[in-house]
């Protein structure tokens, strides 16, 4: 590596992708060091230019499998490199084997800017615990809900999930769909290393995130949330 910085190599087959991933990249203190809308170029690529990062579409036109047989490779012979999955594809089969294929994140294509700055921060950041001053009985652990990267809409909802809203209402009160609120949950889940909305509650509880009611029993809505984890 040729400077300070750390450095990204970004795959995406539109170039308006490229140039916007580049910015949000450039944002968050990265230094971009090569794009490619070809998927065949993105290994002799990483070879190439040894980023710390690689930024990279999976859903490759013709090819079901082949952004994932891309990413396997990258992590098989360069596994310093971290991976973030652009897609557009939200179900959780499709989450779930990217991040099995050696992703560190997954961000959907439909997301805000903001959460692919907050993957690209988890990317590299550690977690900073605060201890406050207090009895043993009452002392807890407060954190920044940033320092877990988690977005400023993921904090939001967590919030909201703390107070016993179902999906249902989150979505109608957030103006966006269930299904919107599933994907914001499971990223949730994934930064706080937890499996579900009820352990979700409690760990705000726990870290004097705000929240000081218990949470509320699970229900079939809320469960309905994805429950994936990511890796660390």
């Amino acid at each position: 590596m040729t400077s300070g910085l750390r450095q990204a190599l970004l795959f995406d087959q539109h170039p308006l992708w490229l140039d916007a991933a580049e910015t949000v990249l450039r944002g968050v203190g990265i230094e971009v060091v090569g794009k490619t809308v070809v998927a065949d170029e993105v290994v002799p690529l990483v070879a190439a230019r040894q980023p710390s990062l690689l930024v990279a579409e999976i859903d490759i036109a013709h090819s079901e499998n082949e952004g994932l047989r891309m990413l396997r490779a990258v992590r098989l012979d360069f596994p310093e490199v971290r991976v973030i999955v652009l897609s557009h594809r939200d179900d959780s089969e499709s989450i779930g084997q990217a991040l099995a294929a050696g992703a560190t994140a997954y961000v959907i294509k439909t997301a805000h800017p903001d959460d692919l700055a907050a993957a690209v921060r988890q990317a590299f950041g550690q977690s900073v615990f605060f201890a406050m001053e207090s009895s043993p009985s009452s002392r807890r652990e407060v954190v920044s809900p940033s320092s877990f990267g988690l977005t400023r809409r993921e904090t939001e909802i967590l919030k909201l999930v703390g107070e016993g809203r179902s999906n249902r209402q989150l979505a109608r009160d957030l103006w966006v769909t269930e299904q919107t609120i599933k994907f914001h949950l499971s990223n949730v889940y994934r930064k706080l290393g937890v499996s579900n909305r009820t352990e979700a509650s409690r760990w705000a509880q726990r870290h004097g995130f705000g929240l000081v009611e218990a949470p509320p029993p699970e229900t079939p809505d809320a469960r309905a949330g994805l429950e994936l984890s990511g890796r660390h």
